[in-house]
């Protein structure tokens, strides 16, 4: 276990006021105010940054602001630490300054760019070495000064294997962390997810799920599913839920297998405390505990998994003025903290209002991983996209190509490459065991035992192919080389029957058929899949039908700051915003619950599941004698806008019913979620949530229900979950992990 400094005994220094940089090249001149101006502008341009008015405004400007950071010494980056709005180093800067002393002083005096020199000519060991002499700042600059070459070729160098109940990361390997997420968190789905995954020889990293419904009788479920699929099929490795760190932390104390305990992180302390509902104190004390209590303890060397993603704090709007590729390296360097056993980036998840096009994902995931690797922690990647962005497939895959290159531990394992649950798409099983034979990779040892004993994979003989009909390249059929065996693919040898398998199939959405053609997906697999893509962005340029919606409910108009399609979708904060018409129309009501309708980004969502869906919840409330506002209808809605809501008409509880971004089909491009927003009373209620959550100016809590549609919760059955949810919220005065936690207190 690995020793946690106390904060107050990191040494940081003094903030300092702002300095001014400034360049005089061949036929411009260029100012910067401030260090985080001038990192900003030495990024590459994307569009969280130009949102946010950081982004430098030409291509001579982006290069002058490179050339001054690369003469700036290491030492002037350490003296400057930057600070968050209220002038103050935060948390997450803090603990980036827990860096290995001795070695900064050898290099303090160097210059960035002779710095960047030193690493492409230093061997591996050396970089590492260095790299733990950095903070995330002096990581983001370097990679400001890279190109893609240099991303790749200096990241290569670089290892970082970790070892819990196995082995990752391991020079030679590529794994896989296997995610079966499925809508409603059935677990004949899950199951079937991860039987096909296992079949084409993924999982070995991890199988972890992110539910649907994060409470802390969901995690433990799902916990205890996994396990003993773990232990039917003999596969080594290791099992993580993805909900909050506190509904992990509650399920091991109700006996539940936490093997590996995740958390996503941000860049600034305020977005983790305000959005993310941690602090470092909570994940030192998830720390402490899983290294005592948890079911690895004495085994596993690390057991931590954070999940990070240039981005979520512009998005948020606590990025404090940090670009989003320093954002992202600070995260890193908050990580290291803890001694992870992976991070994974997901750099693409949020959408075009961070990252609009290939070329800015494919870029931002190349320094993600440069990044994370310099700082010292095991990278794993997910170049991942959702439809409602400028990004494909076949961009997907060259970054992946690229990352291979430059040495990424693992990929992720989303069947098909579109996630059931969280209607985004990433990288599949497919992919990897497709990277592993064009790049001479294997899984992990104890992973690649298992898979060559079931026949899963197979070593080629030398000059041959894997004797399946999938004959290797020259040069790729070296002797032992790994491809694929005679059961490559073959879901049915984990299942009892085809009985059994055929129940599974039924409870899946999108099981398309599990036919290969070498380490691919059978093209006839491959068409469904894309042809469900094409359909899903088809619902991104549906329109709310006003006259249609007046049939169900005399809907009450708002409009928000968002006043067209692209500006919603390129705005991080626009849609959660009224327009000052609207916001002047808005008085106290008196009414307990508000119900506001919003097409976000699929008008489809609300068209088919509304007219099921609005008379169960109004009949629901008011048989329960909740007093109900006349519904309200907004587009370019998102989440936020609950709040205004809120506190303009004075409800206690608003339920904001918001079309989600598009999955894959038909069915899953209808997705409706219901965000419970819950309006804190000042004083005890607001006190309570204050000190659960650590942040003292609080002022709602949310509960979210997700995959509302006919492929996952009904929407007469879903009118009904969110009475009974608001009933909860609003006999305990709590929403989100505090009312999570006071359930699962009252059924202890």
């Amino acid at each position: 276990m690995k020793e946690l400094i106390p904060l107050d005994r990191i040494e940081v220094p003094r903030a300092r006021p702002d300095a001014r940089y400034a360049a005089r090249l061949p036929g411009h001149d260029a100012s910067f105010r401030g260090l985080k101006r001038l990192l900003g502008a030495a990024d590459a341009s994307k569009a969280g940054d130009r949102k946010a008015g950081l982004a430098a405004p030409s291509e001579a400007a982006r290069e002058a602001a490179r050339e001054l950071l690369g003469e700036l010494t290491l030492e002037h980056l350490h003296d400057h630490p930057l600070t968050d709005e209220r002038g103050e180093v935060d948390a997450v800067m803090r603990v980036n300054y827990d860096i290995d002393r001795g070695a900064f002083a050898r290099i303090a005096s160097l210059r960035l760019g002779e710095l960047k020199d030193a690493l492409l000519r230093a061997p591996g060991p050396e970089v590492a070495r260095l790299g733990r002499a950095l903070t995330g700042v002096m990581a983001a600059a370097l990679a400001k000064l890279c190109d893609v070459h240099e991303l790749i070729y200096i990241a290569r160098k670089i290892s970082r294997p970790t070892r819990a109940r196995t082995r990752l990361g391991a020079p030679g390997t590529l794994a896989s962390r296997l995610q079966p997420n499925h809508p409603t968190d059935d677990p004949r789905g899950i199951a079937l997810l991860t039987y096909w995954g296992l079949s084409i020889g993924a999982g070995d990293a991890l199988l972890g799920v992110n539910p649907a419904a994060g409470t802390v009788e969901s995690t433990a479920a799902i916990l205890r599913h996994l396990d003993r699929i773990r232990r039917a099929t003999g596969v080594p490795t290791q099992i993580c839920c993805l909900s909050h760190l506190k509904a992990q932390l509650a399920a091991l104390d109700q006996g539940a297998p936490v093997e590996i305990l995740f958390q996503s992180l941000a860049g600034t302390e305020a977005c983790c405390v305000t959005e993310f509902d941690i602090t470092v104190d909570l994940i030192d004390e998830g720390y402490r505990r899983l290294a005592a209590r948890g079911p690895l303890a004495g085994q596993a060397e690390q057991f931590m998994y954070f999940e990070t993603g240039q981005g979520s704090e512009l998005t948020y709007g606590k990025h404090s003025g940090v670009d989003m590729a320093t954002a992202e390296a600070l995260c890193y360097g908050l990580a290291r903290r803890w001694d992870p056993f992976m991070v994974n980036n997901v750099t693409g998840f949020i959408g075009p209002e961070t990252h609009l096009d290939d070329r800015e994902m494919i870029l931002a995931n190349l320094q993600d991983h440069f990044m994370g690797k310099l700082l010292g922690v095991p990278m794993g990647m997910a170049p991942c996209y959702t439809l409602h962005a400028h990004v494909t497939l076949e961009g997907q895959q060259m970054a992946t190509q690229l990352l291979t290159a430059a040495g990424a531990s693992y990929y992720m394992d989303v069947c098909l490459n579109t996630d059931r649950m969280l209607a985004y798409c990433d990288t599949s099983g497919h992919d990897v065991q497709t990277l592993r034979e064009l790049h001479g990779r294997a899984p992990g040892d104890e992973f690649l035992a298992w898979a060559l004993d079931r026949g899963i994979l197979a070593r080629a003989a030398d000059g041959q192919g894997d004797g399946q009909g999938n004959e290797q390249g020259e040069g790729q059929a070296t002797a032992g080389a790994i491809t694929r065996g005679p059961r490559f693919g073959d879901v049915r040898q984990f299942c009892r029957d085809e009985a059994e398998l055929a129940a599974l199939v039924a409870a899946t959405p999108a099981a398309y058929g599990f036919a290969t053609a070498g380490p691919r997906p059978a093209n006839a697999v491959s068409r469904r899949a894309r042809l469900d893509q094409a359909i899903a962005r088809g619902a991104l340029e549906s329109a709310l039908r006003e006259d249609e919606l007046a049939r169900v409910a005399a809907f009450r108009v708002l409009t928000t700051m968002a006043g067209s399609k692209d500006e919603h979708l390129g705005s991080a904060d626009a849609g959660a915003r009224l327009s000052p018409e609207s916001a002047a129309r808005l008085a106290p009501e008196g009414a307990q619950v508000q119900i506001v309708v919003s097409d976000g980004l699929s008008a489809e969502a609300v068209h088919h599941n509304l007219p099921d869906l609005l008379p169960v919840l109004l009949d629901g409330l008011g048989a329960r004698g909740v007093t109900v506002g006349r519904p309200l209808l907004a587009r370019h809605g998102r989440v936020k806008l609950a709040e205004a809501v809120a506190e303009g008409l004075g409800a206690r509880l608003v339920v904001m019913l918001l079309g989600e971004r598009p999955g894959s089909g038909e069915l899953a491009s209808r997705s409706l979620s219901a965000y419970l927003a819950y309006r804190l009373a000042p004083g005890v209620d607001q006190e309570a949530a204050a000190a659960f959550s650590g942040n003292p100016a609080i002022g709602f809590e949310y509960t979210v229900i997700a995959n509302i549609h006919a492929g996952g919760l009904p929407a007469a059955e879903a009118g009904g979950a969110i009475v009974e949810k608001v009933a909860q919220v609003l006999a305990r005065r709590a929403a989100g992990n505090r009312l999570e936690a006071l359930l699962a207190r009252d059924a202890a």
